[in-house]
């Protein structure tokens, strides 16, 4: 059962994540209000976290009380210690895939304008390369988390 909702998570959060997306593009390319696609993306982003929360209740809130369920605990503990490596090596893949991907995107819009600004006036390069310093540590955290995570698998 919780294979199946893990697989069924793991499909899901991207597809919904890459609906928003698209949807987002669509509204400010037809140009369009953008609260209507923060719209979207907040309710697809609660969704989620509903989504998650529910799945997480259900797999913790499973009683097993007999002997016959404590051997298949024991044997489903030992499955999923060999399927728990991959996932970890899934998540640090995904941290620090994303994490890249967001350092990027600040990176992309704050290194332009702390040019612009540097060339307005030459004493503000200080207080704007902070701006794109802070970009690039969105990466660094992501690589500080994938690391954490695999000194755990």
């Amino acid at each position: 059962m919780t294979t199946f909702l893990l697989c069924t998570l793991l499909v899901l959060i991207p597809a919904l994540l890459i609906f928003s997306a698209v949807a987002s593009f669509r509204k400010m390319t037809e140009c369009k209000s953008p609260r209507k696609a923060s719209r979207i993306n907040f309710a697809v982003f609660g969704s989620l976290i509903l989504i998650v929360a529910m799945t997480s209740v259900s797999v913790f809130a499973s009683p097993s009380d007999s002997a016959e369920e404590t051997e298949q605990t024991e044997q489903a503990q030992e499955d999923a210690n060999d399927s728990s490596k991959g996932l970890g090596l899934l998540a640090a893949g995904l941290v620090t895939g994303l994490a890249g991907i967001g350092g990027g995107i600040a990176v992309a819009a704050g290194a332009p304008a702390a040019i612009a600004a540097t060339s307005e006036d030459p004493k503000s390069f200080g207080k704007s390369i902070i701006f794109v310093a802070l970009g690039e540590s969105i990466a660094l955290y992501g690589v500080v988390i994938a690391i954490l995570i695999l000194q755990k698998v």
